[in-house]
């Protein structure tokens, strides 16, 4: 169920650093769905909403999905708390596990949650709203901090000026504000590293075609959009310095979940000499999980691959493989960028240093 928006709020600027707002006891989300054809907010009132703005993809991004998350949290006690002030907790535990539902790869989802479960736990006075609404911002400010700082990091790791490859969305679009990757291309442009990033179209849902060409059109640097299979004959044409992706789960070992099509520009990387950096917050780091081989694979229908825009492409009847995400081994890994600090060639002791 989605909330018709009606009349856009002022105060609710169509910019990729506005992403997610809270504003006037409401979350607004940017409907990345629309982009780049249409800009529309959609007004989450409920958890139940928020939750399924998650999973419809009005928002996505491992740290977006978090923030929201953390809001979602917010409204649910405000619901809850208002209806039955004496006994409110159970409900709010049933829409923490309805958030939990909505995507499954994305570990910053869980890591907000369990943030937000934890003051929940601790809180004793008569109106818990008001604590939870400022933990929630501090997720969504504290984001954006960190996504600044990486920024610089990556940028600083960037020695002269080049052109570099993205894969899907990792902006300000993807996080709280800012962005992971292109956090990194955007601080690297200001220094004037960057010559032109090419975005990979990313099917099924193209978000590098309409999300990141877009955010990077909004910032003034070059951009061009190709196929992802045209990134192999790029790189052999030489002026590639670097491939800069952002990440939905790094297990402990090093190994990187990320949007499908990742591994493979890995690979490519790898064996034309150009440099791969993964730039991602510590939230996405799951020390619970060992290796990649262990992170859960979203899957999602096959009409998204058999169908563009609409139209059906693909026969009636033939089914589609359609994996969210894939894992990049760590060993093709060059730089985990964090707001931490930087690791190069990852590795599960250097990935647990970091994290103690």
């Amino acid at each position: 169920m989605e909330t018709p928006l009606g009349e856009t709020p002022q105060a609710l600027v169509a910019h990729p650093d506005n992403a997610i707002v809270w504003h006037e006891d409401r979350l607004f989300l940017l409907d990345q769905r629309a982009l780049p054809a249409e800009i529309r907010f959609l007004a989450c009132q409920t958890a139940a909403e928020t939750a399924h703005a998650i999973k419809a993809m009005v928002v996505r991004g491992a740290p977006a999905i978090g923030v929201t998350a953390a809001y979602g949290v917010v409204l649910s006690v405000r619901d809850h708390f208002q209806r039955t002030p004496a006994d409110w907790r159970p409900g709010v535990e049933q829409d923490l596990e309805l958030l939990a539902a909505a995507r499954p790869t994305a570990i910053n989802l869980f890591w907000a949650l369990e943030r937000m479960r934890r003051l929940l736990a601790a809180l004793d006075q008569l109106d818990p709203v008001p604590a939870l609404l400022i933990e929630a911002e501090r997720i969504h400010r504290d984001d954006i901090a960190a996504n600044r700082t990486m920024g610089d990091l990556g940028a600083a790791l960037i020695s002269a000026r080049t052109d570099v490859i993205t894969h899907c969305n990792a902006g300000a679009l993807a996080t709280g504000g800012y962005g992971t990757a292109l956090g990194v291309v955007r601080s690297a442009h200001a220094a004037g590293k960057i010559g032109r990033v090419y975005a990979d179209e990313t099917r099924p849902w193209m978000q590098g075609a309409r999300l990141t060409a877009w955010e990077l059109q909004q910032s003034g640097i070059a951009v061009t959009v190709q196929a992802d299979n045209v990134a192999a004959s790029l790189m052999a044409r030489g002026g590639i310095g670097w491939v800069i992706v952002g990440s939905d789960r790094i297990a402990a070992n090093g190994d990187v979940c990320n949007k499908i099509g990742t591994y493979m520009l890995a690979v490519l990387a790898r064996h034309h000499g150009v440099r791969f950096m993964v730039a991602a917050p510590t939230s996405t780091i799951d020390l619970a999980v060992a290796s990649g081989s262990e992170i859960p694979i979203e899957e999602r229908t096959a009409d998204e691959v058999l169908s563009c825009g609409g139209t059906r492409l693909g026969p009636e009847g033939v089914d589609a493989h359609n994996p969210v995400f894939d894992v990049t081994p760590a060993e093709l890994v060059d730089v985990i960028v964090t707001e931490r600090g930087v690791i190069e060639q990852p590795t599960a002791e250097k990935i647990a240093a970091l994290m103690e």
